[in-house]
């Protein structure tokens, strides 16, 4: 809770001096900080596996679903196992590069039904990356 707190300070500090959307180190930046909260609850979770993941390598196995969940939790882009469509473009606009958007905008609408039906959060978080993967070139996790 403390490391959300930090992060929503952090931005809400940085307001003032942002303009619509963030450079690929911010947005690394970003994802770095939620790597460091959710790694620690989830200690099957290695920095390789977590670096796979990053890189489009999803192990299917309880433990790096629900890390992935607890990602997509902090990025608000899930919410006990449902996809949010309007936020999720919402943290695109805000938190990634130019380069990146119009290729998340298609992604995310073709697949905002990946985890329909899906009633275990960490399998619907899962089903949703996967999508992502597939349909968005140039796919970035933390």
């Amino acid at each position: 809770m403390q490391y959300l707190q930090l992060i929503i300070g952090s931005l809400l500090v940085s307001l003032p001096f942002c303009r619509p959307g963030a450079t690929e180190d911010q947005m690394w930046a970003a994802g770095k900080l939620m790597r460091d909260v959710c790694l620690p609850k989830f200690p099957k979770i290695t920095t390789e596996i977590a670096d796979g993941i990053q890189k489009g390598i999803l192990p299917d196995d309880k433990d790096a679903k629900c890390y992935i969940n607890c990602i997509m939790e902090m990025m608000q882009t899930m919410k006990k196992g449902k996809f949010m469509v309007e936020s999720t473009l919402k943290q695109v606009e805000l938190l990634m590069p130019e380069s990146y958007k119009a290729s998340y905008r298609k992604g995310i609408s073709e697949c905002k039904d990946a985890a329909v039906g899906i009633k275990n959060n960490c399998d619907a978080a899962h089903a949703q990356l996967t999508c992502f993967r597939s349909k968005i070139e140039i796919f970035v996790f933390p």
